[in-house]
């Protein structure tokens, strides 16, 4: 009899509380694998309880495998913001029954909920997130972005499975460097990278020098979700997202092209006026200046989006800005402590 999905998780989780019993593992103390809470290509996520101690955190476990470069750890303790996932310690471990199989554990923070798990709950309930809170988490999201390309990384899978989220303080993470890198000018990177329905167009040309604005395109369709309740670009396939893209932006004029990659030969493409966002977005309720902030997000030329610092200084934020003058008015909202206004 095939075994149950739960009856799989269990294995993986004894297996890793026989290796959390190695001494590299108890060097930062005892800890408890309780749950499996992310399952990815090289590793999972699970949440762990630390003996003496009623916290719970989360360790990430990722075999290390000879043939790719992990660049995840040495990135993780290199990052240090109120709005991105904080790296306690790390230990490796191996596995018992082959021990030639190693594996890094980074415990870091543990925050309940995902924005990908929200945005699900709403879609399915037909509840539109509330335009203030929407606000927030576009204001947190984007200052974990101003961060890390401030000192120079890229994260490369921007999208909401990887914001997390703690609803009683409305505090947003950015977690998962896996794919996270340091771009330098005139080095190629890989284009098949970030998830499809976030994958900035440049990408999906084919290019292999693009720079951090790869983030701010992805993170323009978080956003925007945040708004629509679903995702913006649901392509199919790699070349069927280029197709959602032109549905709503339009055809790419040649200059597009170039500017996203100059290799790119062939510009054949039907003439598809761009749509409407007030049409894409019909039936949800549009804050102010909304519009105009994605619109300056999603942009097909790389060096006429918006960075991240100037999308935080958009009018859209303006509110934010205004709560400390209007305490009464916002006081029925959980506002982050460490708010960087």
């Amino acid at each position: 009899m095939e075994k149950t999905p739960q009856q799989k998780n269990q294995e993986i989780l004894d297996q890793i509380n026989i290796e959390l019993k190695q001494e590299e593992a108890l060097k930062e103390g005892k800890f408890t694998a309780i749950s499996i809470i992310g399952k990815g290509t090289f590793g999972i996520v699970y949440r762990a309880k630390k003996e003496g101690s009623d916290e719970i955190l989360a360790i990430k476990r990722v075999f290390q495998d000879k043939r790719y470069h992990n660049r995840e750890l040495e990135i993780l303790k290199e990052l240090k913001h109120p709005n991105i996932i904080n790296l306690r310690h790390f230990f490796y471990t191996k596995d018992e029954k082959k021990e030639s199989e190693i594996y890094l554990n980074c415990v870091t923070d543990y925050l309940p909920q995902t924005l990908s798990r929200i945005l699900s709950i709403n879609f399915q309930s037909r509840k539109q997130m509330d335009p203030f809170i929407a606000k927030l988490y576009a204001y947190q999201m984007l200052l974990s972005l101003k961060y890390i390309h401030s000192i120079g990384i890229t994260h490369r899978d921007i999208k909401p499975q990887n914001v997390l989220v703690d609803q009683k303080t409305n505090k947003i993470k950015l977690c998962d460097f896996g794919s996270a890198k340091k771009l330098v000018q005139g080095q190629k990177s890989l284009a098949y990278i970030c998830s499809r329905y976030y994958r900035a167009p440049e990408l999906i040309f084919g290019s292999t020098q693009y720079d951090s604005q790869i983030d701010v395109w992805s993170m323009g369709c978080v956003i925007t979700e945040l708004v629509l309740g679903r995702p913006l670009f649901p392509g199919s396939s790699p070349s069927d997202q280029l197709v959602e893209i032109i549905k709503i932006l339009g055809t790419p004029t040649k200059e597009d092209i170039m500017s996203m990659n100059p290799e790119f030969k062939e510009h054949k493409f039907p003439d598809i006026k761009p749509y409407p966002w007030e049409k894409v977005l019909k039936n949800r309720k549009i804050p102010e200046h909304f519009v105009d902030l994605i619109s300056k997000l999603l942009v097909y030329n790389p060096k006429v989006r918006l960075t991240a610092q100037k999308a935080l200084e958009h009018t859209y934020f303006d509110e934010l800005r205004e709560i400390k003058k209007n305490e009464e008015k916002y006081k029925d909202y959980d506002i982050p402590n460490d708010l960087e206004i």
